[in-house]
């Protein structure tokens, strides 16, 4: 065991099977295997940790998330190489998902981070990180 590591994290999401597809082929890239699936969930773990997402409840879809508001700011993956995340990008872009801070992409994190920061289906600000050269 990995004492003070993410066990799990859990997402819940206002569309499931739009956010499986993305969740799925993202997390598929970064080396994360299906896990578990229920009438409403599914989970994907790499090594110790895994990510689930649930469909909420219709009655909670009211108000979307939104990063800025109290919360999760946003998730960071490792990747394995810049040329991974040079990967990603394309493929986030041929399915045309956000990418945010694109004018500044790669290097929108700093001078020193290799890294491409998008939203998911329901705008949630995901990142994935080069290894430091």
């Amino acid at each position: 065991m990995s004492t003070g590591m993410i066990h799990h994290i859990e997402l819940y999401v206002s569309d499931f099977f739009r956010s499986v597809a993305f969740w799925d082929a993202l997390l598929s890239e970064l080396g994360y295997s299906r896990f578990q699936t229920w009438k409403h969930g599914q989970s994907w773990k790499i090594e110790n940790s895994y990510l689930v997402i649930v469909q909420a409840e219709e009655k909670y879809l009211d108000i979307p998330y939104h990063r800025c508001r109290v919360g999760l700011i946003h998730l960071a993956f490792h990747a394995q190489s810049r040329e991974q995340v040079d990967v990603i990008t394309e493929k986030l872009k041929e399915n045309q998902v956000t990418i945010l801070y694109e004018d500044k992409h790669p290097y929108a994190g700093g001078s020193g981070h290799y890294a491409v920061f998008f939203e998911d289906p329901d705008r949630m600000k995901v990142e994935i990180v080069a290894p430091a050269p």
